[in-house]
């Protein structure tokens, strides 16, 4: 799969690129700073919210960050979104999860987080492999086809600020980064890193995700 960005994503043993981001709770900022000496955090880079895995994640996350916290570890998502349509997004469907927004995707660009190139041969196969990322489906379908199915299941219908944010970030792919007290990171995941495109909407499972952070913890 072709990339914009032929560089490698920040990897273990890197320092992790700084970052200062607009919180969705509230009106403060958050920076990684914050976080430095005090706890490690799993930073999970995520699009706008047009998109349905993305949706997914935060509630999956949401779903095990207390056993991550319970391990020391606190856990924040970034959205690529305004912080005004993510507040009014989440006031609706509150999560545990601490979130900050990040609409333009510097922090993916500072974490280089590959955004493929869409030729002619990506676009073909969106519409031929076939992916169930969350079980969700009857069966797999193609790449093209499975996002738009669980965005009619939720009845979710992009406002104009999501269309925006689909006209600048398709096809940005996401990103899992563990990083310890000392801002290292220790372990990362990419989306699509292993598996190609047949890896769009997958994220790693939480027992992965809890052994890495209590290796990150340790």
């Amino acid at each position: 799969m072709s990339s914009t960005m032929p560089i490698q994503p920040v990897g273990p043993g890197e320092p992790a690129p700084q970052f200062s981001l607009p919180a969705v709770a509230g009106p403060e900022t958050i920076s990684l700073d914050s976080y430095r000496g005090r706890s490690p955090v799993l930073l999970a880079l995520m699009l706008g919210l047009w998109c349905p895995f993305c949706r997914r994640e935060i509630v999956k996350l949401g779903t095990f960050e207390g056993k991550l916290k319970a391990l020391g570890v606190e856990t924040l998502g970034v959205v690529a979104t305004a912080p005004e349509n993510a507040r009014r997004y989440f006031k609706l469907r509150p999560t545990h999860v601490r979130l900050a927004c990040d609409p333009d995707l510097t922090t993916h660009r500072a974490y280089r987080v590959p955004k493929p190139e869409p030729t002619p041969a990506m676009l073909e196969a969106m519409d031929t492999i076939r992916i169930n990322p969350t079980g969700e489906l009857a069966e797999p379908l193609p790449i093209s086809k499975a996002g738009k199915v669980l965005q009619e299941r939720d009845g979710y219908v992009n406002t104009p600020a999501d269309q925006g944010d689909v006209e600048r970030q398709w096809p940005q792919l996401k990103g899992l980064f563990l990083i310890d007290r000392d801002g290292i990171v220790r372990w990362a995941d990419i989306e699509c890193a292993t598996e190609g495109l047949a890896g769009v909407g997958k994220i790693p499972s939480e027992e992965v995700i809890l052994n890495a952070a209590r290796a990150c913890a340790n």
